[in-house]
């Protein structure tokens, strides 16, 4: 019997099975794994099962360096694995491109065409991969966009997803235009968690970033959102040196007024008019260091090992949170946990791909479930390593953020 283990922010099952099958097999402590058994009986051999542990070791080998031979025809009909031993369980559904602002880290103000009505996913498609995606292993499911609030009848839509048996977390993400006059039908559809994106606390700088909108209609919607969504509430800014940098106290002081999580989120390059650059990126590092000259934190004892957020609370115990999505200073991609379904029913497995699997056209030309379901299975065994932010061979992705779905 041989064994290979691959690092894995996930799963507590199976792990004496394991300890018992290789209690020597692995170097001192590390994290939790995913581990590939190979059986041998005479002339017969294969994967025989896939065992997810929690236990304090360190794989003795990279999974790439992996003698085992592995297929995704081979793994858990229930688990969405890449070759990298990574288990996906998080899709998030951009239900349009759409977007009623033109933040500059996102979108050019003007000259962007949006999809054509009949290339966007109707709710009943949307549902259908939402269905087939639960029934290989996702579990938590996000709309975005755009603005999703923009998609007409979308509490409609959150009512055929809660229907279907698999999902067992469903959230939004916005911009927070539309909350105030949305929050209660979305409320009363089943939703009970949103996050919104905003970047600034001042109303110049507000229209400076977002070129549309008012930062009062988005208070007043997240007021509203408070009161119908059982939260907790998480707020995310991006912020750029020398624009929004100087707000990070009055971010702080929102995040302990108002119970909320704030999460800063480091600036990528994924903005349409590729301007991005690491003078303009300010990282979360030096976020934390500021906000602390103010407010001391501590590490939130209950931050998920799978969030991308490293999530801090209040050493004076004053409720809420503040998190640091470091996504380019700090890279999480060994424990990538999401894909991600577009406007237009194109599958991403990394927010920096350059490739994508066209789920669309299998979808209307009636494919079956299990075809669907096969196609999704192997793309995301071919899920990237990383996004390469930091190499010299950076490639950056293939759409702008509006158009992939936060």
């Amino acid at each position: 019997m041989q064994i290979c283990a691959a690092m894995l922010q996930n799963s507590t099952r199976f792990g004496k099975l394991l300890a018992s099958c290789s209690p020597g097999g692995f170097a001192a402590p590390g994290k939790r794994h995913l581990a590939v058994v190979r059986v041998e009986i005479g002339d017969r051999s294969g994967l025989e099962c896939l065992i997810l542990m929690r236990m304090g070791f360190t794989p003795p080998c990279e999974p790439a360096n992996c003698e085992i031979k592995r297929t995704p025809d081979a793994l858990d009909h229930r688990m969405l694995t890449d070759r990298l031993g990574r288990q996906v369980n998080n899709l998030r559904v951009s239900v349009t491109d759409r977007c009623n602002f033109r933040c500059t880290y996102c979108m050019p103000e003007e000259g962007l065409d949006w999809l054509p009505k009949g290339d966007i996913l109707s709710f009943e498609e949307i549902t259908r991969l939402t269905r087939i995606a639960t029934d290989l292993g996702i579990t938590k499911v996000r709309l975005t966009g755009g603005e999703p609030l923009l998609r007409k009848g979308l509490p409609v839509l959150i009512e055929m997803l809660l229907a279907i048996p698999g999902v067992e977390d469903l959230s939004l993400t916005t911009n927070g235009l539309l909350l105030g006059e949305q929050s209660k039908a979305l409320s009363e559809a089943g939703l009970r968690r949103v996050n919104v994106s905003l970047d600034s606390l001042d109303e110049k700088t507000f229209v400076r970033l977002a070129r549309r909108g008012s930062l009062a209609k988005v208070l007043d919607g997240l007021a509203t959102a408070k009161r119908y969504f059982e939260g907790p509430i998480k707020l995310n800014a991006v912020v750029l040196r020398g624009i929004n940098d100087r707000e990070l106290a009055r971010f702080a002081e929102l995040a302990r007024g108002h119970k909320f999580e704030v999460r800063f989120i480091e600036f990528m390059p994924l903005d349409a008019q590729g301007r991005w650059s690491r003078q303009t990126m300010m990282s979360g590092d030096e976020i934390r260091k500021e906000i602390e000259s103010s407010y001391p934190l501590k590490p939130d004892p209950n931050c998920s090992p799978q969030s991308p957020s490293r999530d801090f609370v209040f050493a004076d115990g004053t409720p809420g949170k503040i998190g640091f999505i470091n996504s380019v200073s700090h890279p999480f991609c060994d424990s990538c946990n999401r894909i991600r379904l577009t406007a237009d029913g194109k599958l991403r497995t990394c927010l920096f791909s350059i490739r994508e699997t066209d789920l669309l056209t299998l979808i209307r030309g009636n494919a079956t479930d299990a075809e669907i379901g096969q196609v999704i299975r192997r793309s995301v065994w071919d899920k990237e390593p990383g996004h390469k932010i930091n190499d010299p061979d950076f490639v950056p992705a293939s759409r702008s953020m509006s158009q992939i779905g936060g």
